[in-house]
């Protein structure tokens, strides 16, 4: 029986030592109210998902941003906690009961504004579109700032009364929530779910992310049918969900057995947002810790590739994130060890030392507008201000409706025929090797050869993994700085992986190692596949000129004959391999190691797409990605002929 809701939510709010969470999660028609003790751990090993004498226990996890480090990828490190509540009560209350006896008094701030102004703002994406993806380091990029104000309330009753307006005026939210400790207090409704681990009675648990990108901002009087599909068939915001589907396909193919099957795409609608959505789905039988850190954190708020994407951060934010684009991670006792639940820490008021902070960011890619970027800031921003009545709310919904109005029938747009071909339509562009159940399948056309993949820092390479499997072979992936010489000898293939960079980098430790295992395999005429970054490191073997693209070609697809095969493939580079234009072999004369005469596929410019000889092939596409509608099919021609 629950307590009084009136009793609970006043105790709740003046005890000051009390730790306590409220979260309406998506669909649901109650709120949980979870209280416990805190305790603080290093690491995500190290949260306590049972007690002293080995019983399960529930557990609230609080990720910052910071914990990537467990990944060895960078970040400032401004000691924001990994703070576990360790949940002793776990009541499930009506919402309406709820709402009842929640604060309704608005919550005065003063000195309000974001941190960096908006031309400082459009400045640093200017920077990072010329200096990072101008550059190689990556495909896309998450940088944010910062709206702060004072606030002049008490900052358990500033929580419990902005949980309330986030209920009553946010629409769409995953988790709605408020999350108070001892001096930090985060109250948010944040639209997607990072990382979702559940028993189904196994020892395996279905894993599923949920990548969400692409933003559009409510117009004036509500989103309209004529409106959101101008959104819909915007170039720029499609290949922003597609890469962020990529990156998160990564993770999957790296915790799951199956290595993930997307459905979709799907409108996450919100009362001044709407984006664009799927879901992934595999299978896992990792401790759900283990999930989260392989996980951390959704390439939505960081980029990709997401090792690069931490570096990109840490240069072009002066001030560390907090809790920004980490999780509120919820590890639930089952028969079988523990579910998680984890939304991203985004669309969240954080209240520390008397000041407010609601950071929000862009994605920035390759034909990025400046002060566009800077509008989805302060819409992003405006989603939870608005909410909370820190600035106007918007007088109508996602809907188009104003819900507000007598007899006002609530429509959402999603259901709009032309709105629903428009989502469908995207799909056609996609692998089907992703769309579909990849198990069971009785075609092994390679089985019983072996591979070794050289991570090059971009776990494409897991992805990559997951289809060589799926063709037969037996692979094992090693670090590019750990792969040793003796492994590359015994490799029946040895699969060189794509990375971020300039090929030419002579200070890069990296990308000399690619060129030593390159150089070798070619020498001791091993079989080869080189992929991306490894391709234009061959390329430069070979001879042949590497020059920057006019246009980088980040999450770009494009048709291209591959040795006689139209084929639909994903591109992430800056940089090719350039050679004039009709030439379509390299002799061995002109050529400065001893591969033999070597094919090479180019356009109609020069630009190399593939190159093969005796006993090796390369590509500068992603065969891997869900651009690549005929990947699986033009890999395993690659790797045939390399094994030939």
């Amino acid at each position: 029986m629950a307590d009084n809701p009136a009793r609970l939510i006043s105790a709740l709010a003046a005890d000051p030592e009390r730790s306590f969470a409220l979260i309406a999660r998506d669909g649901a028609e109650t709120v949980e109210v979870l209280t416990g003790p805190t305790v603080d751990v290093d690491r995500l090993a190290d949260i306590p998902l049972t007690d002293a004498d080995g019983s399960a226990r529930e557990v609230l996890a609080m990720v910052p941003y910071r914990q990537v480090a467990e990944r060895g990828f960078e970040a400032h490190d401004d000691g924001a906690p990994l703070r576990c509540l360790l949940v002793e009560d776990h009541q499930r209350i009506p919402a309406a009961d709820v709402l009842a006896e929640l604060p309704t008094a608005q919550v005065p701030l003063t000195d309000a504004g974001f941190d960096i102004d908006d031309d400082s703002y459009a400045e640093i994406v200017r920077t990072v579109i010329r200096d990072e993806i101008g550059r190689g380091e990556g495909a896309n990029f998450v940088i944010r700032r910062d709206y702060r104000a004072n606030v002049n309330a008490d900052p358990r009753v500033a929580a419990l009364t902005w949980f309330r307006a986030l209920l009553e005026h946010e629409r769409g939210a995953y988790w709605t929530f408020a999350i108070v400790t001892r001096d930090h207090v985060a109250v948010g409704a944040s639209p997607e779910a990072h990382v979702t681990a559940r028993s189904d009675g196994s020892a395996a648990r279905v894993v599923e992310m949920n990548p969400i990108s692409g933003t559009f901002r409510h117009p004036a009087g509500g989103a309209t049918v004529e409106t959101l599909s101008a959104f819909l068939r915007d170039t720029k915001e499609t290949e922003e969900l597609f890469m962020v589907v990529d990156e998160e396909l990564k993770m999957m193919s790296a915790v799951c057995s199956d290595g993930g099957r997307i459905t979709g795409p799907h409108l996450k609608e919100m009362s001044r947002l709407t984006h664009t959505e799927y879901v992934l789905r595999g299978r896992s039988q990792m401790d759900p810790r283990d999930i989260l850190r392989e996980t951390m954190f959704a390439p939505t708020v960081t980029g990709s590739p997401m090792q690069n994407a931490c570096t990109v951060i840490r240069r072009h934010e002066t001030t560390p994130r907090g809790y920004y684009s980490g999780v509120a991670a919820l590890f639930t006792p089952t028969e079988t060890g523990h579910d998680l639940d984890a939304p991203i820490l985004i669309r969240t008021a954080y209240i520390e030392q008397g000041r407010l902070r609601v950071p929000a960011g862009a994605t920035l890619v390759r034909h990025s507008d400046p002060y566009g970027e800077v509008a989805e800031t302060h819409g992003k921003a405006a989603g939870v201000l608005g909410a909370i009545g820190a600035i106007p709310r918007a007088l109508t919904s996602v809907t188009g409706v104003d819900e507000d109005a007598p007899g006002s029938a609530p429509r959402r747009l999603s259901e709009d025929p032309e709105i629903a071909g428009l989502l469908a339509s995207r799909n056609s562009r996609l692998a089907p090797f992703w769309m579909e159940e990849q198990t069971g399948s009785a075609a092994k056309p390679l089985a019983g050869q072996r591979a070794l993949v050289v991570d090059a820092e971009d776990r494409f390479t897991t992805m990559l993994a997951h289809q060589l499997r799926h063709l037969g072979l037996e692979v094992d992936i090693a670090h590019w700085s750990a792969v040793t010489d003796a492994q590359i000898d015994a490799a029946e293939l040895v699969v060189s992986g794509p990375g971020p960079g300039d090929p030419l980098d002579t200070e890069s430790a990296r990308v000399a190692r690619l060129r030593e295992v390159v150089s070798r395999r070619i020498d001791e005429r091993g079989p080869l596949l080189a992929v991306c970054l490894s391709h234009q490191v061959l390329a430069t073997t070979l001879g042949l000129s590497i020059q920057p693209l006019a246009s980088p070609h980040q999450g770009l697809q494009l048709t291209v004959d591959v040795f006689g095969e139209p084929a639909a493939i994903g591109f992430y580079n800056t940089f090719t391999a350039r050679v004039m234009p009709g030439v379509t072999r390299l002799t061995p004369s002109a050529s400065r190691c001893t591969a033999g005469e070597v094919e090479i596929a180019a356009s109609d410019t020069g630009d190399v797409y593939a190159l093969r000889g005796e006993r090796f092939a390369s590509v500068q596409g992603h065969l891997e990605s869900i651009l690549s509608r005929d990947g699986i099919r033009t890999l395993e021609r690659l790797v045939t002929h390399a094994l030939a």
